[in-house]
């Protein structure tokens, strides 16, 4: 059984002008980090020229796709029909996108049938995590 889940979805990025530009994004969960899910974008879609990855909570981006949820770097929350939208705060300003939520949905499922809510403490290896921690500390 694979470990890792992979979803390449169209993200409309939000700027000051009118028009929208859709860009690549993918969506990706690894049951090794299970309380975290990471959204990618590729270096055609980023001001800085390089590709871009996002980490947060899976609980966050399952809570934001029915109403606004996050105070941090990083908010979720629907927006109209079948949207949800995604905020990206960092020093350099705030990216938002625009995602189909039923995109969304379906990530999460198939999520959930990799590590059901509530049961990633079981995927966690404390052991790695600490002897990886402490060669970082040596």
């Amino acid at each position: 059984m694979s470990t890792v889940i992979e979803q390449a979805l169209q993200a409309r990025l939000v700027a000051s002008s009118p028009q929208r530009e859709t860009v690549a994004a993918t969506l990706r969960y690894d049951r090794r980090n299970p309380f975290a899910v990471q959204m990618a974008f590729p270096a055609p879609a980023t001001l800085e020229g390089i590709d871009v990855s996002w980490e947060f909570s899976r609980e966050l981006l399952a809570a934001g796709v029915d109403e606004p949820a996050g105070l941090g770097d990083v908010r979720v929350r629907p927006f109209g029909y079948d949207r949800t939208v995604v905020e990206f705060h960092a020093p350099e300003g705030v990216a938002m996108v625009h995602i189909r939520t039923s995109e969304v949905r379906r990530f999460l499922e198939r999520a959930r049938h990799l590590v059901p809510e509530g049961r990633e403490h079981e995927f966690l290896d404390l052991d790695q995590d600490l002897a990886q921690l402490m060669r970082d500390a040596c």
